[in-house]
C-alpha cells in the first residue's frame, strides 16, 4: 500500500509524460525505505544481543556466588570422622538417618546429621538442599553451618543445641515443673516468628508440613529454633496451596485435609502449630492424650471443655500457681482453637496469629469445631488417636493408604529422634 501511494505520488509528480523519470525516483526511493528499514531492523537486533551479552554475566556471578556459599559450607569427610570421634556420640535417629554430636578444631560444639545411603537423594538435590536451608536465616530457625558431599557420604552440619528438643521437656513431668508460663510464652511466640518468616518473610514461601514438638529445638536459654524445614514444601510465586500424593508428616499434628486428601498450604502449618500451643499450655501431648479412663485426643477434649466453659480444665498443673498469667494462658488456649479448626479458611494466618500473640487488645473469634475427626475405612468417622493408634511409629507410615502416603519425606533436617 506504501509502495502504491509513493507511485502514484511520483507519476502525479512527473504529469504522466515522462514515465523513465517516474520509474527512477520511484526505484530510488522504494530502495532507500528499504534500506532505512534494514539498518533499524539491524540496529535493534544488535542492541538486543548486546542486551543478552550483558545479563549472561549476571547470571554467571550469581552461579559463581551459589558456588562460593557452598565452598565456605563445605566440610570434607575426615574432618567430620575426627570431629564427631568415628560418629561415636548418637544423639538420636531422624527420618533420613542418624545424628552425632562433634567437637570442630575450634572447639565448636556440632550436629551431624548422615543421610541414610537410601535416602534417594542426588547429587544436584542435595546442593540445591544446602543453597536452600543457607539462605534461611532466622533466630528461631535451627542453623546450617556446613556440609559433606563426598562419594556416597551426605551429611548436613548444624549448631549443636544443648537443650535437646521440646518433647523431651514438655512431655515429661520433672523436667516440665521447670517450664514456668513465661519461658513456654517465649517458646510459643518463637515458634510463630519462625513460622511466619518460613511462610512470609523469606524469599521463598516455605510449607513446613511437620511442625511438631520434637522439630522444636531449644537453645541453652530455651530459645526455640525451627528444625525439620530442609525438604519442606518450597512454594513457587505466590502459590499458596498444593496437592501431593505423598504424605508426609506425624499423626496428631497433620491437618485433616492433608491426611484425607492430600492439600496442604500455609493453614497446614497452622493447625501443627494450634496442636503445639495446646500441648504446651497443657502439658499433655495430641495422640496419647487420656482423660481418666477415657481415652481422647487432646483437641476434642479443649473442645468440649470451650463449649462447656471449662477451658481452664486443659490447663497444665504446674502452671496452677501462676494466678497472674491465667488471662494469658486462656488467650493462648483461645488461639491454639482457633488454629485447629476444621474449617480451612477459618484458620487464621501466621500474621495473625503473631499480632494476636502480641497484641492483647486485638478482639478474638469464637472458634468452630477443630479438625479432631478425619475419615478412615470406608465411611467411618474415626478419631485422630484412634487413626493414630493403627501405626508402630510417630511418623505416617504407609498403612493408611500404601498408595496415598511415604515416610516422612520433609525431614532432612531434623536432629532429633521423632
Amino acid at each position: 500500500m506504501f509502495a502504491t501511494i509513493i507511485k502514484a505520488y511520483f507519476y502525479s509528480f512527473a504529469g504522466g509524460k515522462d514515465n523513465n523519470t517516474a520509474r527512477t525516483i520511484y526505484a530510488i526511493v522504494i530502495s532507500t525505505v528499504i534500506s532505512v528499514i534494514l539498518v533499524v531492523f539491524i540496529c535493534i537486533f544488535l542492541r538486543k544481543r548486546k542486551q543478552r551479552k550483558q545479563r549472561k554475566p549476571e547470571h554467571k556471578v550469581e552461579d559463581d556466588d551459589e558456588i562460593t556459599i557452598l565452598e565456605t559450607l563445605r566440610y570434607d569427610f575426615g574432618t567430620i570422622e575426627t570431629a564427631t570421634n568415628n560418629f561415636s556420640d548418637k544423639l538420636g535417629e531422624g527420618g533420613f538417618g542418624p545424628v552425632y554430636k562433634g567437637t570442630l578444631p575450634n572447639g565448636k560444639e556440632i550436629a551431624v546429621k548422615r543421610l541414610s545411603k537410601g535416602s534417594g537423594q542426588g547429587e544436584q538435590e542435595f546442593r540445591n538442599e544446602v543453597l536452600l536451608v543457607v539462605k534461611l536465616q532466622h533466630r528461631n530457625l535451627v542453623k546450617l553451618v556446613g556440609f559433606c558431599l563426598e562419594g556416597t557420604e551426605r551429611l548436613l552440619v548444624y549448631e549443636f543445641l544443648p537443650n535437646k528438643s521440646l518433647d523431651h521437656f514438655i512431655f515429661d513431668p520433672i523436667k516440665r515443673s521447670h517450664l514456668d508460663w513465661d519461658t513456654r510464652y517465649t517458646i510459643i511466640g518463637g515458634i510463630a516468628k519462625g513460622l511466619l518468616y518460613l511462610h512470609e518473610g523469606s524469599q521463598h514461601q516455605i510449607i513446613h508440613r511437620d511442625l511438631k514438638a520434637s522439630n522444636i529445638l531449644l537453645d541453652a536459654d530455651m530459645n526455640p529454633k525451627i528444625s525439620d524445614f530442609g525438604m519442606a514444601k518450597l512454594s513457587v510465586h505466590d502459590e499458596t496451596h498444593g496437592n501431593t500424593n505423598r504424605i508426609a508428616g506425624t499423626f496428631g499434628y497433620m491437618a485433616p485435609e492433608y491426611v484425607m486428601h492430600g492439600e496442604f498450604s500455609v493453614k497446614s502449618d497452622v493447625f501443627s502449630f494450634g496442636v503445639l500451643v495446646l500441648e504446651i499450655v497443657s502439658g499433655k501431648k495430641n495422640n496419647s492424650f487420656r482423660e481418666g479412663e477415657n481415652e481422647k485426643d487432646l483437641l476434642s477434649y479443649a473442645w468440649k471443655n470451650w463449649q462447656q466453659s471449662t477451658t481452664s480444665n486443659l490447663i497444665d498443673p504446674e502452671l496452677i500457681g501462676c494466678s497472674n498469667s491465667v488471662q494469658d494462658i486462656m488467650r493462648c488456649i483461645h488461639i491454639g482453637l482457633l488454629c485447629v479448626q476444621d474449617n480451612v479458611a477459618n484458620r487464621p494466618t501466621m500474621a495473625s496469629v503473631f499480632l494476636m500473640l502480641n497484641s492483647f487488645s486485638l478482639t478474638l473469634t469464637v472458634p468452630s469445631e477443630p479438625g479432631f475427626f478425619i475419615f478412615n475405612h470406608g465411611d467411618s468417622k474415626m478419631p485422630l488417636h484412634q487413626l493414630h493408634n493403627l501405626e508402630a511409629t510417630q511418623s505416617i507410615s504407609q498403612k493408611v493408604n500404601p498408595n496415598l502416603c511415604s515416610a516422612n519425606e520433609a525431614s532432612i533436617t531434623e536432629l532429633y529422634p521423632r
